[in-house]
């Protein structure tokens, strides 16, 4: 049997037209129409390129979500831009803040998204905290942002709903978004604005539910995977620009023009396996000989 053969067969054995498949989107910061960000990055051009990505995905994407980071400045005309760029996605789209963000800039800028209302308790009502069920996927978005803050936390509170509804379908696969990731990278400048607490605390959730296949989060502009509470955490690259791979502790804070991307996490075999995908033109498939 042919290369070509096995790997046909391997395909046709694992993916399905029904397999589902979440698109998680990552830190785009979408400036105002007319404006580059830091006067240098074209990011509304970028994400443009990623959703027509996305789109061509076959098979097609379930659902997509935004980990964070959705525009830099947190301005109305920033998410009205935004709004724009993703309506050709025909899919769901669910979003969720990063320490760019504005909630409740972001919460009149969408307001048919039911995922960004506030959730029906004082104490969590400053949040963006929501479930989603993704054919036969549980997806969990929990806010990491400290308003005015870079950095991230997980307070109690946040942490005990967490917990709560993870205990609500203790069977099914799930995937727990956030912005900030719950470990340390070695890109120094970048963990110094990291999940500062609540990092230990949420591991132990974690622990608790075995259900969870993913802690998939966004900031690090880069894709990074760690073991983490008994599951796996990772970070995805920018639909923009990349932080540079630097791991000294004194590395300045510096990104490089490196391809753009997003991750695909699928249900495969009854489990949860991520792709990466970079964005561009990189020719046509070619079949092996």
């Amino acid at each position: 049997m042919s290369l070509r053969s096995l790997h046909f067969g391997f395909q046709c054995g694992a993916l399905q037209e029904n397999t589902t498949v979440l698109v998680q989107l990552t830190d785009p910061h979408i400036v105002a129409p007319g404006r580059l960000l830091m006067d240098r990055i074209d990011t509304p051009a970028l994400l443009a390129s990623a959703v027509a990505s996305v789109r061509a995905l076959q098979p097609p994407a379930t659902a997509v979500v935004l980990t964070g980071d959705l525009v830099d400045r947190g301005n109305a005309d920033e998410y009205a831009h935004l709004q724009r760029l993703l309506e050709p996605l025909t899919c769901p789209v669910w979003l969720m803040p990063g320490n760019h963000d504005s909630v409740a800039a972001m919460r009149l800028a969408f307001p048919d998204h039911t995922e960004l209302r506030p959730v029906n308790d004082e104490a969590l009502s400053p949040y963006v905290l929501w479930v989603r069920e993704v054919a036969g996927m549980r997806l969990i978005a929990l806010d990491t942002v400290v308003a005015g803050a870079a950095h991230g936390s997980l307070c109690e509170h946040r942490l005990a709903w967490l917990d709560r509804t993870l205990g609500v379908e203790p069977q099914q696969p799930t995937i727990v978004a956030m912005h900030h990731p719950p470990f340390a990278t070695g890109i120094g400048h970048m963990d110094g604005i990291g999940l500062r607490e609540g990092f230990d605390a949420l591991a132990d959730v974690l622990r608790r539910h075995p259900q969870v296949e993913r802690v998939i989060c966004g900031h690090l502009h880069r894709p990074i995977v760690r073991r983490f509470g008994g599951t796996i955490a990772m970070t995805v690259p920018s639909t923009a620009h990349q932080i540079v791979l630097d791991l000294r502790t004194d590395g300045p804070p510096a990104y490089r023009r490196e391809p753009p991307g997003y991750a695909l996490h699928a249900i495969v075999g009854g489990t949860v396996v991520t792709h990466g995908a970079n964005v561009g033109e990189y020719g046509p498939a070619e079949l092996y000989a």
